[in-house]
């Protein structure tokens, strides 16, 4: 049966199509900024607003976390910085009123599109048991509510409090303080789902999780290069960086199974060759890779090195490093032809990687979603990394790793402690500060903490921002499983598809955007963030909040922390709320780095946070040194007549955030529901250009799931690959299909099959 949309709800299956496009940004991009803009804010607002995006007295963009230069432009803001503001600072307004007129199960049959742009929330709402539509709840009584039930858990591990990578500092510190005073370590964060295995396989590696690059070093470099990233559609203003590498000197290689606009050419919309002129190309060699190649990629190239012992450096790997004859041996036993099969390249391009890789002194290499959702992702960095050490591209300018962070403060969460792992330093610093013990015990990240709502472990779901139940995998297991649960919360700006898959009882709880002034009774407060570089700077919002009814996220943590607590708890939340320096205070004595916080992020620019690799070569791992890797060279197997599907995001969109139904650089407009297949694979297949599909994933366990309707696009992707939207494609992806050790959703490798199908009208 072809379920058929409401009129207002614009059916997402049926786009126009048209050849991609070979340049980004420039013209268009000011256009398409210009007419989000007004449209969602007004010509007035959306001007102040665009105005302090990424300034120093200004906001932090609450989309992604590409650093800010030293000089920000007077416009430092790319296209979908200005969607994200947008869709923030909108006059568009979602009251008690609206709740009152639509049924939970109506928002429900509601496209994510369409319920996102229904505007900001304005008041704490409420659904009661047995309801079919939220009503307003005053604050105190939402608060105690959520006591009430936290309370008459038999421990507090019945309990997850989930956190989204827009929430601030301040905000985190206190979110993870509360769950450990409240006595559980269950703090999955959006981390889990992304970069998780960027963060296992560099500790293990380095010693730190992070990226051991600063901007000025891609400004450095001989050689970028960007594996399975798009930087384009996911951190536009990556572009600008590049361009300017490139006119410094560098060379790009673009490791991906689709080509992308963004990263052929760029036309810069802040200078006048971007827009009148032909832009500049970017990459210099494109190896379009068989999704899954990665990692058998580096192993070819580490044993090309390998056999050129001039080209190793000998004194670095003698001096700060652990394990590499394992790793020789085993890189020396790669294979020519395994590797182009496992690739889908050709010797050719492979060796004019090499000779870039042999000429480059300082090597970058930036990697996305790309390369960490696969069931081998961890070994497939590791092998970046072991590709860095045997040329000494770690710890000096131009060179390092650079894993490029999604969300705003997705980096900062953790720094901060949003982490269902601690360690027994950040415990024990804890300790110190607060006078009481925090659980020791492990607790569950995102994939665990939908078995356990599945299971009926956890009965209380907390969430810090996000759109959880459509970010998740295996989207019929996930919803049923908040389904279980007997609260579900949600800190929202704007209504999502979480709002819809309920506990037994559910809360929004509406709260100020990072474009909004927040005045608590110290006066006017800022917050900070911290970028994918490391670099902690302040963010202070400045618009009018879109309702009196909002509270920030610090004051909702504090004011719950006292309702469960009591006001004599040992933590001083009431002091938290009234004035955020004391925060930052406690921060500066329990987080390392942030000694004299206060000060230092009142800087030009913030500050950086220190990085042992980075700043003196020096490694925090078991060994003392930076570990070189031995793992097996895995890569996905595919039966005849099926296909390897990645998840993606179109440029409209900003994780499971749609600013529209357009991609404009892979031609598609006015759709989602498409799957980009090679033409020679869909011919193959029997889909011409346009035809409708089902998309069947198997999983090796035998079960399949299936999301019906999808159009068929010829694409010029990798062949025996396809692409497909997320969240339309959560579904696909099985909740046990993780990468090993980081235990993160492997949405970028799965095994599909397509048939005929038909519109889904949807």
């Amino acid at each position: 049966m072809v379920r058929k949309p409401p009129a207002d709800d614009p059916a997402q299956d049926a786009p126009e199509v048209s050849a991609p496009r070979h340049a980004a940004a420039g013209l268009p991009a000011i256009a398409h900024s210009v007419r989000h803009a007004r449209r969602q804010m007004g010509v007035a607002r959306g001007t102040r607003a665009l105005l302090r995006v990424n300034q120093p007295d200004g906001f932090d963009c609450p989309g992604c976390a590409w650093p800010e230069p030293d000089t920000p432009h007077v416009a430092e803001f790319c296209e979908n910085g200005a969607k994200a503001v947008a869709e923030e600072a909108t006059l568009r307004r979602v009251t008690p009123a609206f709740f009152a007129e639509h049924p939970v199960a109506e928002l429900a049959g509601r496209s994510g599109y369409w319920l996102g742009q229904q505007g900001r929330l304005t008041h704490p709402m409420y659904l009661p048991e047995g309801a079919d539509r939220y009503e307003p709840i005053g604050w105190d009584e939402a608060f105690g509510l959520i006591a009430q039930e936290l309370r008459a858990l038999d421990s507090p591990d019945e309990a997850v409090f989930y956190t989204s990578g827009r929430t601030s500092n301040e905000a985190a510190f206190l979110y993870q303080l509360f769950a450990r005073r409240f006595g559980t370590n269950n703090l999955p964060d959006c981390s889990n789902m992304c970069h998780e295995s960027s963060g296992s396989a560099l500790t293990e590696t380095l010693g730190v999780g992070k990226g051991s690059v600063h901007l000025k070093d891609l400004y450095r470099a001989d050689l970028i290069i960007v594996a399975g990233q798009n930087p384009g559609t996911n951190h536009p203003r990556m572009l600008s960086a590049l361009e300017k590498a490139k006119a410094a000197g560098a060379r790009i290689i673009t490791v991906n199974p689709l080509p992308e606009a963004g990263m052929e050419r760029f036309r810069n919309p802040q200078t006048a060759r971007g827009l009148a002129g032909p832009g500049t190309p970017l990459t210099d060699l494109f190896l379009q890779i068989r999704l899954g190649g990665d990692q058998a990629l580096f192993r070819l190239l580490n044993k090309l090195i390998l056999e050129r012992p001039d080209a190793v450096d000998t004194d670095f790997v003698r001096e700060h490093t652990h394990g590499f004859e394992e790793f020789a041996a085993a890189a020396r036993s790669a294979d020519w032809a395994e590797t182009l099969r496992a690739t889908g390249l050709d010797r050719e391009s492979v060796e004019r990687a090499l000779a870039m890789v042999l000429q480059a002194r300082s090597v970058i290499v930036c990697w996305a979603m790309g390369l960490t959702q696969h069931k081998h992702s961890v070994p497939t960095i590791k092998e970046v990394v072991n590709f860095l050490l045997l040329r000494g591209n770690i710890g000096r300018p131009g060179a390092g790793v650079c894993p490029v962070r999604g969300h705003s403060n997705v980096q900062g969460d953790r720094t901060m402690g949003i982490v269902e792992r601690p360690t027994p330093a950040l415990l024990s610093a804890l300790e110190r500060e607060f006078g009481f013990e925090p659980p020791r015990r492990h607790g569950l990240d995102v994939v665990n903490s939908i078995r356990a709502l599945r299971d009926g472990a956890v009965k209380v779901f907390f969430a810090m921002g996000g759109n959880f139940v459509a970010a998740s995998p295996d989207t019929a297991v996930t919803e049923a499983a908040m389904r279980r649960a007997r609260l579900t919360v949600h800190v929202s700006t704007k209504l999502n598809r979480s709002h819809c898959v309920t506990g037994t009882r559910a809360l929004i709880l509406p709260t100020l955007g990072r474009t909004e002034r927040d005045v608590r009774a110290a006066g006017e407060q800022f917050v900070t963030v911290e970028d994918s570089m490391g670099v902690v700077h302040a963010s202070r919002g400045r618009l009018r909040p879109a309702s009196d009814q909002l509270l920030s996220e610090p004051a909702i943590v504090c004011r719950l922390a006292r309702r469960v607590l009591g006001d004599d708890d040992v933590v001083p939340w009431a002091g938290f709320e009234r004035d955020y320096r004391t925060i930052r205070a406690s921060i500066a004595r329990v987080i390392p780095g942030f000694e004299g916080f206060e000060v230092r992020v009142g800087l030009p620019g913030g500050f950086t946070l220190p990085h042992a690799p980075r700043d003196a070569r020096r490694f925090p791992t078991a060994t003392g040194k930076a570990n070189f890797s031995a793992d097996p060279v895995s890569h996905p197997v595919v039966p005849e007549g099926r296909l390897l599907l990645q998840t993606l995001r179109s440029h409209d969109q900003y994780n499971t955030t749609i600013y529209g139904l357009d991609d404009r650089y892979r031609g598609i407009t006015g759709g989602r529901r498409v799957v980009l297949v090679h033409p020679d694979d869909a011919r193959a297949l029997g889909l011409a250009d346009g035809a409708y599909a089902d998309i069947t994933s198997e999983w090796t366990d035998g079960s399949e799931r299936t999301a019906p309707g999808f159009r068929v696009v010829h694409y010029p992707t990798a062949r025996g690959c396809a692409a497909a939207y997320y969240p339309e494609t959560n579904v696909l992806v099985p909740l046990d299909a993780t990468a090993d050790v980081s235990n993160t959703p492997a949405g970028k490798s799965l095994v599909i099959r397509l048939t005929p199908g038909t519109s889904t009208g949807e």
